[in-house]
């Protein structure tokens, strides 16, 4: 809830500071340079560390850094300098902590008495819960207390969510002779990549996620924000985001039933097909319950593609090594985006909104077309780790 509201703020914020879909763009991708470069020593210290410690310490860090925002707007003016900063320390500290809960998922579902589909339905359902109230939460507190005092309530949510991880009692599983390969601490960092080229199903996944952070992420971090900017109709963004967030909550729930009526290979290929076709209607910026209803679809067909990720990476990749890998995946998700929220900023500025959101969705169903048809998608169907 806290990282959504964050993703609906920043943005915010850099547009009402400036009026330009440009900055908003700048701070989105500036800001995600330091998780991009410190990405393979964070699961490094994931692995190394201990999962559930790593998940604690990586929400109460970034929890601190949002508590400074509202603190400094006591003494000075919140510029986009200060904003940007403050961003960056954030992506320094907390852009991991996903990646630590992810890789104890397996270590939880056994005690549990579940199956690793059904544990990773629940933990991406209630993920997406916390996405889809987020930006109706924050929405509402611009309203009532301003852009820059709602980061009190992010600060927040960041100290909740680390007590509840500290609840959590399970023992870590690894292999036999796990430690060995960290004699060197450069060969240890860089195993996410390794994994990544050796594991062709692992591979047409972080393809499929590069795909869609690096091209189809600018649409709500920086076309939906100018365009409700430009209506003055703040409450209707955090909508369209949330409704989004919604349903994926539903399509994740749904992800362990799924996975027993299809193949992991036919729920990649629904996920990255449906998302462009549900974009196209979106860009012609039709009116809000339209607007609402595309949004629904398109967190539809999103919605199994994260729990999906999560169970080939779990199968396919050996305990020691997974918060290495869970690290590569949003070192994707953060660092694709870079250029391309620059540019996406820079053309909406240029050409307006709706050719580039045109745009956009067409090309990312032509990515997502070339992608379902490799021959690595029928990897997904053999995923499986054997000690």
């Amino acid at each position: 809830m806290g990282g959504s509201m964050v993703f609906l703020l920043l943005p915010w914020l850099a547009v009402a500071l400036t009026g330009s879909a440009t900055s908003a763009g700048l701070v989105v991708s500036i800001a995600s340079v330091p998780g991009l470069l410190l990405s393979p020593l964070m699961g490094s210290f994931i692995d190394r560390f201990g999962r559930r410690r790593s998940a604690i310490l990586m929400e109460l860090l970034p929890a601190i850094v949002n508590l400074s925002i509202p603190l400094l707007a006591l003494v000075m003016p919140v510029t986009v300098p200060i904003l940007l900063t403050i961003a960056i320390v954030r992506s320094v500290v907390g852009g991991s902590a996903p990646s630590a809960r992810k890789s104890l998922i397996p270590d939880v579902a056994g005690p549990a008495k579940i199956t690793l589909e059904k544990a990773n339905s629940i933990h991406e359902s209630i993920a997406a819960a916390g996405f889809a109230i987020g930006p109706f939460l924050g929405s509402l507190f611009i309203g009532w207390i301003g852009a820059v005092n709602t980061f009190y309530v992010v600060s927040g949510a960041g100290f909740v969510g680390a007590l509840v991880v500290s609840f959590i009692r399970v023992h870590e599983h690894k292999e036999e002779h796990a430690d060995e390969e960290g004699r060197n601490w450069f060969v240890y960092a860089v195993q996410g990549f390794k994994i990544m080229f050796q594991t062709p199903a692992v591979a047409v996944l972080m393809t499929s996620f590069a795909v869609l952070s690096t091209i189809y992420l600018p649409t709500e971090v920086v076309l939906l924000p100018k365009y409700y900017n430009s209506i003055h109709f703040a409450a209707g963004y955090g909508q369209v985001i949330g409704i989004m967030a919604a349903f994926v909550t539903i399509g994740s729930l749904g992800f362990e039933r799924l996975s027993k009526r299809f193949s992991f290979a036919s729920l990649l290929r629904f996920a990255i097909i449906g998302v462009p076709l549900t974009m196209i209607p979106m860009a012609f910026l039709p009116p809000q319950w339209a607007m609402l209803l595309c949004g629904a679809l398109l967190g539809v067909a999103w919605g199994p593609l994260p729990a999906l990720v999560n169970t080939v990476i779990l199968r396919k990749v050996a305990p020691s090594k997974r918060g290495r890998v869970f690290a590569l995946e949003m070192t994707i998700w953060t660092g694709g985006p870079m250029l391309s929220m620059t540019v996406a900023g820079i053309a909406v500025d240029a050409f307006g909104v709706k050719p580039v959101y045109m745009f956009i969705a067409l090309t990312v169903l032509a990515a997502g077309i070339l992608i379902s048809t490799r021959k690595a998608v029928r990897e997904l169907d053999v995923a499986e780790f054997q000690d």
